[in-house]
C-alpha cells in the first residue's frame, strides 16, 4: 500500500495497523476507527463517516493483499458498531465490500468477512431486511462452502437473520420469492439445506404469506424431496406437510390450476426408479388427491393430465402400496367430479339452438360405416403428451373430453399397460357413456376398434368391462340413427377379407322376395345404429381369431346376453351368418351359439319364448334362427327339439342319410344326446309319456338311435327310449290330431316344406364347399411328391 497516500481522517498509525498481519494490531485499529466513528456522529458529520467507509472499502476491503483486506473487514465491523441505530443508513456502503470478500480464495478472510457482516446485521437489526436478498445470495454460497469455520460463521449469521426476519413485520416476501425461486435448483446438499430451512422459518411466520407463491416454488421442493440426504428429505417432508395443511385451512385461496402440471409431472416416476423417487411420487399423488378433493370441478380441465399420473399407478404392486391407494382415491374422486352436465354445449355455446340440435343429432349409417373403416385402417389413437389449459376464465370449469378420451385410448392401445389399470380405463369409458353420451358418441368411431380388440385380453375382467362399454354403446339412446339394421341391408355383410357377402339383393329364402323373405325384427327394444356394428364385428374377430371364439366365445356372448336382450343377439348374428360364405366358421359359430341358447342360464327367457312358438314373435324368430342354423344339421334338429317342432325334426333326421356323416357330425349327435338327458329338455321327456300325441318325437329320437354307432350316447338314448309306455302305439295316424291345445295357432303360419327346402340348399353348399376343399388338398399333395 502506498504510504505517502492521504487516508485522512484515518491516522497513520491506524493504516498502518490495518495492514498488519497480526490480528491483534488490526483488533487495536479497529476500536480506533470505532471512537473516530462516534466522535463523528456525536457531531453529525455524515460527509466524513461516508468517508471513512468508503476509505475502509476500496483502499483496505476491497486490496489486493489479504491482510489489507482483513483491516478492513475488521474497521468496516467497527463502524458499524459504532453508528449503532444509525447503521441503517449506510447499509449498503458497508455490506457490499463485506460481500464481495464471501468469494474469496482464502478461507480465513471469508471467515472473517462472515464475522464481520454478522456484526454489521446484529446493530442494524430490521433495518438490514431492505438488502435480505444480497445478503442470502451471499449466505447461500457461504452454506456450501467446503471449510468449517466458514460454514460455522455463517450458520451463526443465518441464524441471526432468521430472527431478525421473525420478529420483523417488513419482510419484503415479493422480491425475494424471484431469488428464492432461482436457487432453489441447486444440487449442492449443504445449499439445498439452507433454502429448505429458509422456506421452513418463513412458512411458519404468521405475517407472511409463503402460500401464495407456492406454485413458483412446489416444484423445486418436489426435487429436493429427492435428494440422497436423510435429513434434507425429512425438512422437506415437513415443508410441504406444512404447506398442505395451510392448503387444507384454506382451499379458496389456493391457486391449485397453476400447481396441478407440477404434480402431474412429479406424479410420473419409472417403475425402476430409486427409493426417493417412489417418495416423490407417493408425496405428489397424496397432494393430488387434496386438491382434486378439494378443489372440486376447477380441476377438470386437467383431467387428461392428472389421468396421465394416475391411471399407470393403479397397477402398482403391493411395493407402492401407499402410492397406489393415493392414485386410486385421485382416479375415483375425479370420476365423481364428471356429471350430466358436461354433457351441455361449450365451445358451441354462442351458436343458435337449431345447430347445436342439429349438432347433437348422431351421423348417418353411412357416415358410422366409412368413418369406423377409416379408424380402423389408421391404427388407432395417437400418443399425446401433457394438457395444456385453456386460457379463458371458462375454460377452467370445462371437461377436457377430447383430452381424456386420448389418454384413455392410449392406454387401452399400450400392450404393456397394467390390467388394473385397463379396468380402470375401460370403467372411465363406461361412466362417460353414461353421464356425457352426447359427446362421448363423436369418439366412438375411434373407440370402437379398440374396444373389440380388447375382447381378446387375458383377464376375464377386463373382458366384462369391455362388454359392458361395448354394452352401453350399442343400446345408448345417443347412438340412434334413421336407419337400422336389417337382414337386406348391405350393412349387415360380415367384413372379411377373405370370404366376400352374398351378392347384392340376394334374398333369404330364395321362393320367397326379399322383401317377404325377411324376418322380422326382435319384439324386444330396438338397439341404436352401433349394435348392428358391433354384431358384424365381433363375429369378424371370431372369424379371424378363432382362438379367441373356442376360449372365450360363449363366455362373450353369455355375458352380451346379460347386458343386452338375448333376441336381438341371436337375431342379428343369425341374419349376419346367414350370408356368410366361409362356411365352415358359419357351422362353427352356429354351433357355439346353439350349444350357448340350449344350456345357458342366462337363455332362460329366450328358451321359454321359443319353447312354444306362441306369438307370431316368436315364429319369426324361429325362422330367422333356423335359416343360420341350417348351417350346422345337428344344431337345426336341436332346435325343432326346442321349439316342438318334432314332425319337422324326423323330417330333417331322414334326409341326414343323404349328408356326408363324418366323426364330428357324429359328435355333435353323441353331444345332442347328452342334452336331452339334462334339465333343459325335461319337459321333451316327459312327452315321451304322451305316445299318441307325440309320435314323430319318439320316431326323431330313434333315427338318432339309427345314427350312432354302438357308443355310450346310444347306450343312453337307448335305454331312453325303452322306457317309452306301449311302443305299438307309435304308429302313425293319418289325420292325428292337431299339435296339443297348448300350442298356439300362431306356428301354423311357418311353411315348414320351405324351411325343408332351404336346409337343403345349405347343406349343398356345405358338401360343394368340402369337395371343393379336398380336392385343393389333393392337388396340392400331388404336387409335393411331384
Amino acid at each position: 500500500m502506498n504510504a505517502e497516500k492521504d487516508f485522512a481522517p484515518l491516522t497513520p498509525n491506524i493504516v498502518r495497523a490495518l495492514n498488519d498481519k497480526l490480528y491483534e494490531k488490526r483488533k487495536v485499529a479497529a476500536l480506533e476507527i470505532e471512537k473516530l466513528v462516534r466522535e463523528f456522529v456525536a457531531q453529525n458529520n455524515s460527509n466524513q463517516i461516508r468517508h471513512v467507509i468508503q476509505i475502509l472499502a476500496s483502499e483496505f476491503a476491497l486490496s489486493q493483499h489479504p491482510h489489507s483486506r482483513k483491516g478492513g473487514l475488521i474497521g468496516l465491523a467497527a463502524c458499524s458498531i459504532a453508528l449503532g441505530k444509525d447503521s441503517g443508513l449506510y447499509l449498503k456502503e458497508l455490506i457490499d465490500p463485506v460481500l464481495a470478500c464471501f468469494n474469496d480464495s482464502d478461507s480465513r478472510l471469508r471467515y472473517y468477512a462472515c464475522e464481520a457482516l454478522y456484526n454489521i446485521v446484529k446493530v442494524a437489526r430490521g433495518a438490514v431486511l431492505p438488502h435480505f436478498n444480497v445478503l442470502f445470495d451471499g449466505l447461500s454460497k457461504l452454506a456450501a462452502d467446503p471449510d468449517p469455520n466458514v460454514k460455522s460463521g455463517s450458520e451463526l449469521l443465518d441464524r441471526l437473520l432468521k430472527d431478525i426476519v421473525t420478529e420483523s413485520n417488513k419482510f419484503d416476501l415479493v422480491a425475494f420469492v424471484p431469488l428464492l425461486r432461482e436457487r432453489i435448483y441447486s444440487n449442492n446438499q449443504y445449499a439445498r439445506q439452507f433454502i429448505i430451512s429458509w422456506i421452513l422459518v418463513l412458512e411458519s411466520v404468521p405475517d407472511i404469506n409463503l402460500l401464495d407463491y407456492l406454485p413458483e416454488i412446489l416444484d423445486g421442493l418436489f426435487q429436493i424431496l429427492g435428494d440422497s440426504s436423510k435429513e434434507i428429505r425429512k425438512t422437506c417432508e415437513v415443508v410441504l406437510g406444512e404447506f398442505l395443511k395451510e392448503i387444507k385451512k384454506a382451499p379458496s385461496n389456493v391457486k391449485f390450476a397453476e400447481m396441478a402440471n407440477i404434480l402431474v409431472i412429479h406424479c410420473q416416476v419409472s417403475d425402476d426408479s430409486k427409493m426417493t423417487n417412489d417418495l416423490i411420487q407417493h408425496t405428489a399423488m397424496t397432494w393430488m388427491r387434496e386438491f382434486i378433493q378439494l378443489a372440486g370441478r376447477v380441476v377438470l380441465p386437467y383431467s387428461s393430465g392428472i389421468l396421465t399420473a394416475v391411471l399407470p399407478c393403479l397397477s402398482y404392486d403391493d411395493r407402492k402400496k401407499s402410492t397406489k391407494e393415493a392414485a386410486s382415491a385421485c382416479n375415483h374422486s375425479l370420476m365423481k367430479l364428471v356429471t350430466p352436465e358436461d354433457d351441455e354445449d361449450d365451445e358451441e355455446s354462442q351458436v343458435s339452438d337449431t345447430l347445436a340440435r342439429e349438432d347433437s343429432q348422431p351421423k348417418t349409417q353411412e357416415d358410422l360405416d366409412n368413418s369406423l373403416n377409416a379408424s380402423q385402417d389408421s391404427g388407432g389413437l395417437s400418443n399425446i403428451s401433457f394438457f395444456t389449459p385453456a386460457s379463458s376464465d371458462r375454460a377452467q370449469v370445462i371437461l377436457d373430453l377430447d383430452g381424456i378420451v386420448q389418454v384413455l385410448g392410449r392406454h387401452l392401445n399400450d400392450s404393456s399397460t397394467g390390467m388394473m389399470t385397463r379396468i380402470a380405463v375401460l370403467k372411465w369409458l363406461y361412466h362417460l357413456y353414461i353421464k356425457t353420451p352426447r359427446k362421448m358418441f363423436r369418439h366412438t368411431d375411434s373407440l370402437f376398434p379398440t374396444l373389440l380388440k380388447t375382447l381378446s385380453d387375458e383377464s376375464d375382467e377386463v373382458i366384462l368391462k369391455d362388454l359392458e362399454v361395448l354394452a352401453e354403446i350399442a343400446s345408448s339412446p345417443a347412438g340412434q340413427s334413421d336407419t337400422t339394421g336389417s337382414c337386406d341391408n348391405t350393412s349387415c355383410r360380415l367384413e372379411l377379407p377373405v370370404s366376400a357377402s352374398t351378392k347384392a339383393g340376394q334374398p333369404c329364402v330364395s321362393s320367397k322376395s326379399a322383401a317377404d323373405s325377411t324376418p322380422s325384427t326382435p319384439s324386444t327394444p330396438s338397439m341404436n345404429s352401433y349394435f348392428h356394428k358391433f354384431m358384424i364385428n365381433l363375429l369378424r374377430r371370431f372369424s379371424l381369431e378363432r382362438k379367441l371364439l373356442d376360449m372365450r366365445g360363449a363366455f362373450i356372448i353369455r355375458q352380451l346376453c346379460l347386458l343386452l336382450h338375448a333376441e336381438n343377439i341371436f337375431h342379428s348374428m343369425a341374419e349376419i351368418l346367414l350370408k356368410e360364405e366361409d362356411l365352415k366358421f358359419a357351422s362353427t359359430m352356429v354351433q357355439t351359439l346353439n350349444t350357448i341358447l340350449l344350456t345357458s342360464a342366462e337363455l332362460f327367457q329366450l328358451r321359454n319364448q321359443l319353447k312354444d312358438l306362441r306369438t307370431q314373435e316368436s315364429c319369426d324368430l324361429f325362422c330367422c334362427l333356423y335359416r343360420s342354423w341350417c348351417h350346422n344339421p345337428v344344431a337345426t334338429v336341436s332346435l325343432c327339439f326346442l321349439t316342438q317342432n318334432y314332425h319337422h325334426a324326423y323330417d330333417l333326421i331322414q334326409k341326414f342319410g343323404d349328408l356326408e356323416v363324418t366323426v364330428d357330425f357324429l359328435i355333435e349327435v353323441d353331444k345332442l344326446v347328452q342334452l336331452i338327458e339334462s334339465p333343459i329338455f325335461t319337459y321333451l321327456r316327459l312327452q315321451l309319456l304322451d305316445v299318441e300325441n307325440n309320435p314323430y318325437l319318439i320316431k326323431a329320437l330313434y333315427g338318432l338311435l339309427m345314427l350312432l354307432p354302438q357308443s355310450q350316447a346310444f347306450t343312453l338314448l337307448s335305454h331312453r327310449l325303452r322306457c317309452v309306455p306301449n311302443p305299438e302305439l307309435m304308429r302313425t295316424v293319418p289325420d292325428l290330431k292337431a299339435s296339443p291345445s297348448s300350442r298356439c295357432p300362431a306356428s301354423s303360419n311357418v311353411d315348414y316344406g320351405e324351411l325343408l327346402q332351404h336346409f337343403d340348399r345349405v347343406q349343398r353348399k356345405h358338401l360343394e364347399v368340402r369337395h371343393q376343399r379336398a380336392s385343393r388338398a389333393d392337388c396340392s399333395d400331388r404336387k409335393m411328391v411331384l
